[in-house]
């Protein structure tokens, strides 16, 4: 017994000893931290690294996007806190997917997802790695969808394509016209009762278009024009001859364009008389009710006090009028831009007109309006680097006939066209980078915009296409303007094309379609088409005797015609 004493404390002792031992010299255990973070390492939309400061475009709809992380996640987290939302609101079916070791997660939407159209795709902090390690920082990427390249329509001839735009476009003019006075409204989106005078200049010309295409006979345009013509003589609010920017439609009094714009507006009337001796020379027959058609045309025309713009017999016209603010607006009229038409119908009255001085040093500025520099490989005889917005190619040119046009300052015809050209190779260029810019979509001009109006050109350029600039062009660009045309109508029809023709502008870069038609958009489209294809306006308007006078032996152009 003594002997198995002394064995039990000495096998005492050695333990207690070599726990003491243990204390001293062995570091206590540590305490466990918290799991590591989960950071994501890369987005991908299918193998395209996605960009989370902009939006991503051209994204096919059976796009897979891909999350890799630093490390495992738990997917029992996951279903709930990554998603695919259409417009960022409506939750997009999804399949998930496992790889790189549960690191990466591919998700793949069930269905091909929608064409055109704006998608978000995010991750939300409650995912977690699979020991319990938070996401650090939630993400999200935008991303729009490729354009869809099928048809939205059946393919017919270009010839019929043709028609059924022209015929479509005019309806803005002929259904939407104001019941009273038959003059344009200034837009689909404003209020009934304001019509614009320019744009009915436009609206006017589109008549002798829509009788010969067959769109309506030559008795329901003869009426139309009777009651235009009728009101403009009667009734619409004129000053010293011109007419105001807008008028109301039933009353034809001014409706102010601004604060200070409440009188008249010279290059307004230069339109709207320039559509007014269009319909003069079409409507020619002998009987009574033409006859009296052309002798209120005349009485309208010959009473635009032209010269009296002058201001002080100025060697320029002024722009603006009123009999409120006087000459307070102070807007010369002064090239390059769509005044050209302006001088022109001055130069022909035959009542009010206008030496070739005031066009030299007023309009032209004495050869400052001219350019001669080159861009894309075109050299541009006039105006700003670039050339501005395409209507300065159009609005002056709807019944002036730019070719074999020349004067000391530029051939016209190689104003218009390398104008155009430009425009287009620039939206070719596309040197800003905006989505869906080509060959085949591609123009700017003044137009309806996301946030407002802008006069968009190369040099002011939003992402905004209006398709009244290219199909406006026809006969300056007909094989670009085609390739526009086809693209506008087969691919973006279910986009932009209405009761109206195509509306007035739109935003691939912003996923943006106007719902407006302006009439100054609308009319060129009409006008120019017909041009390219017979040469109707630019026929009759430089049929008349003033204008040859005025263009010819006033301001001294050649042309085949005068």
């Amino acid at each position: 017994m003594r002997t198995h004493f002394i064995s039990y404390s000495v096998v005492l002792s050695l333990l207690l000893a070599t726990a003491g031992c243990g204390k001293k010299d062995r570091p206590p255990a540590p305490v466990p931290g918290p799991p590591t973070g989960l950071v994501l390492l890369s987005a991908k939309l299918d193998n395209t690294a996605a960009l989370a400061v902009s939006s991503n475009y051209n994204i096919k709809p059976g796009v897979i996007f891909r999350l890799s992380f630093n490390n495992a996640v738990d997917r029992a987290t996951v279903g709930a806190s990554v998603s695919i939302k259409e417009n960022g609101s409506s939750i997009v079916p999804v399949d998930l997917a496992y790889e790189n070791g549960d690191s990466t997660v591919a998700i793949r939407p069930l269905a091909p997802l929608k064409y055109l159209t704006r998608y978000v795709a995010a991750t939300g902090n409650s995912v977690k790695t699979v020991k319990g390690g938070a996401l650090v920082l939630a993400s999200s990427y935008t991303f729009i969808t490729q354009i869809d390249s099928t048809d939205k329509f059946p393919v017919v001839s270009d010839n019929a394509l043709l028609d059924l735009v022209q015929q479509q476009t005019f309806k803005y003019f002929w259904d939407y016209g104001h019941p009273v006075s038959g003059l344009a409204r200034e837009r689909s989106n404003a209020g009934a009762e304001t019509v614009t005078s320019g744009g009915s200049g436009f609206g006017i010309m589109s008549i002798p278009v829509a009788i010969s295409r067959g769109f309506i006979s030559r008795a329901a345009g003869l009426t139309r024009m009777q009651t235009i013509v009728g009101f403009l003589k009667n009734t619409a609010q004129k000053f010293h001859g011109a007419f105001p920017h807008w008028l109301n439609g039933t009353t034809g009094v001014v409706i102010p364009f601004s604060s200070k714009d409440d009188g008249a507006d010279l290059v307004e009337t230069s339109y709207l008389v320039a559509g007014l001796l269009t319909a003069r020379q079409y409507f020619n027959g002998a009987d009574v009710a033409e006859t009296n058609l052309r002798n209120d045309i005349n009485t309208i025309w010959n009473g635009v006090e032209w010269s009296w713009f002058r201001k002080s017999n100025e060697n320029v016209l002024y722009w603006h009028w009123s009999p409120v603010n006087n000459w307070d607006m102070n807007h010369k009229i002064q090239g390059w831009n769509e005044c050209l038409i302006t001088y022109i119908m001055a130069a022909s009255s035959t009542s009010f007109g206008i030496p070739q001085a005031v066009y030299r040093e007023g309009f032209a500025r004495n050869g400052a309006m001219q350019n001669g520099n080159t861009y894309f490989g075109y050299p541009l005889p006039l105006g700003s680097a670039n050339g501005g917005p395409l209507f300065f190619a159009h609005y002056s040119f709807m019944g002036i006939n730019p070719n074999g046009l020349s004067d000391i300052y530029a051939n016209y015809q190689t104003q218009v066209t390398n104008h155009t050209k430009i425009n287009y190779e620039y939206c070719r260029a596309n040197p800003r980078g905006y989505f869906g810019y080509s060959t085949a979509c591609w123009g700017l001009t003044a137009s309806d915009v996301p946030a407002g109006y802008n006069a968009n050109e190369p040099n002011n350029d939003l992402g905004v296409i209006s398709p009244t600039a290219a199909l406006s062009s026809f006969p300056y660009t007909p094989t670009e303007s085609m390739n526009a045309l086809r693209f506008f109508y087969y691919k973006l029809g279910d986009k932009i094309w209405s009761q109206y023709g195509f509306t007035d502008a739109f935003s691939l870069q912003e996923l943006w379609f106007a719902g407006s038609h302006l009439a100054i958009d609308q009319g060129p489209i009409v006008v120019m088409i017909e041009n390219y294809r017979s040469g109707l306006i630019w026929n009759l308007l430089t049929s008349c005797p003033e204008i040859k006078n005025g263009m010819k032996n006033v301001l001294g152009f050649t042309a085949p015609y005068l």
